[in-house]
Formats: structure tokens, sequence, C-alpha cells
């Protein structure tokens, strides 16, 4: 027997086959295995084969492993004109004309899907990612606008309180003027008064000599500062 009966498979992947022989076929003496395609439903081709004696046969496109009484065989690397009917027969060496055949099995080979969902979805994803990375990138330049625009305004704010409100000490310190003192300065002399010499008087009425002061304030062309009052008191 040959199994199974139907198997569909992709190119490029791999199928498998099973045959199987009875006991009474199984005699002492030598067979040979032999795999056929069956071509435009009348033609056989014999295309592999495996002795009793090996365990294995294979090529570059046919394995045979014997595991008597079942026999593996796979087909590798399988292209859509391997698509056909398949059968199996066993040659006695005792009986060299006669041929046991198999049932036929058929494979079918389909072309591969194409990988456009697989192609279009990396390209999305990147499309996407690469949009990802844009927008990151201008809410970094955003956000590092507004710290140089709020720290801009803080130093703008800060330096015109400063300007505004400075300390006493600050603000007066290069401005002031020294503080304008006033002195007022004594001084003291000796009036002589002119006696009317129209008029004598004797001697002897002459009134007691006495002497008579007077306070006269002159006013400073300049006002005096603490330095130069001290020093005129000086």
């Amino acid at each position: 027997t040959f199994s199974p009966a139907v198997l569909t498979r992709h190119t490029g992947n791999s199928a498998t086959f099973f045959c199987n022989i009875s006991n009474e076929n199984d005699c002492s003496s030598e067979y040979s295995l032999n795999l056929y395609k069956e071509t435009n439903h009348s033609q056989a081709q014999k295309i592999a084969d495996i002795s009793q004696s090996k365990p294995q046969t294979e090529t570059k496109k046919y394995r045979l492993i014997n595991n008597a009484p079942a026999f593996k065989m796979e087909f590798l690397d399988l292209h859509q004109n391997d698509s056909g009917s398949y059968y199996c027969g066993l040659i006695s060496f005792s009986q060299p004309n006669k041929l046991i055949e198999s049932n036929r099995s058929h494979l079918v080979v389909t072309a591969a899907p194409e990988k456009t969902n697989a192609t279009d979805e990396p390209e999305m994803e990147e499309g996407s990612h690469s949009d990802h990375i844009k927008a990151v990138a201008l809410g970094i330049l955003l956000l590092a606008g507004v710290v140089v625009l709020l720290i801009f305004g803080y130093l703008t704010v800060t330096y015109r309180r400063g300007d505004v409100q400075k300390p006493p000490s600050e603000s007066t310190s290069a401005e002031e003027k020294p503080h304008m003192v006033f002195v007022s300065t004594v001084d003291y002399g000796v009036l002589e008064f002119q006696r009317d010499q129209h008029t004598q008087v004797p001697p002897e009425t002459w009134p007691v000599e006495q002497t008579e002061y007077a306070t006269i304030i002159f006013p400073e062309e300049k006002p005096v500062t603490p330095e130069r009052g001290k020093k005129h008191q000086d």
C-alpha cells in the first residue's frame, strides 16, 4: 500500500509517503522496492529505489528509509512540476519479471503564498516608527523653546525689579550727594562809635565809658560741608 492517498504541499517544502509490504511478499530472497511517478496516466517512470540490504537511500530529490515492512519516502524541495501520481513497486530477485504494484497516491504542489502582508507590515512599522521619532523630536524642540522663553522672561523681570526696587544703600550710594551743613560762626570785634563833635559836653557830664556788644550774622556765600565746617571750627 502507498499512503496517504492525497497530499498537498507548497513549493519549497517536503512531502512524505509510506510504502508498506505484506509479510507474504517478504520472502527470504532479496528484493528491491522502487518508487514510480506516473505521467500522462499511462506511462510510469522510476525515480528512486531501495534494496532490502540498504537501510537508507538518499538523492538530491528523494530520501528512502528502510523500516521494513514500512518504507518511508520523502520528497525534498518540491516544485510545481512534482505534482502527479506516485506508487511503489516490489520486485523480488527470485522472480525478476514479477512486479507487485501498490495503489496510486496523488501529490499536489502549489505555489507558495506571496508574502505581501509580511513585507507591507514592516514598511508600515518602519513608517510609523519614523513618524514617532519625528513627533518626539518636534516635542523636544517645542519644550526646549518654551523653557528658553521662560528663562528669558524670568531674567527680564528680575532685572527690571532690580532697577525699580533697589535697596536704599544701593540706590543712594551712586547718586548720593554730600549733605549741606550750614554752620553759623561767631566772631567778636570791637565797634567804635564816633561822637558828635558839634555838641560839646563837659567832661564832668560825660557818661561813664561802657562797652557794648553787637552780634552780626553774615551769611556764607557757599554752603559749608561737614569737612569744611570742622576745618572752620578748628
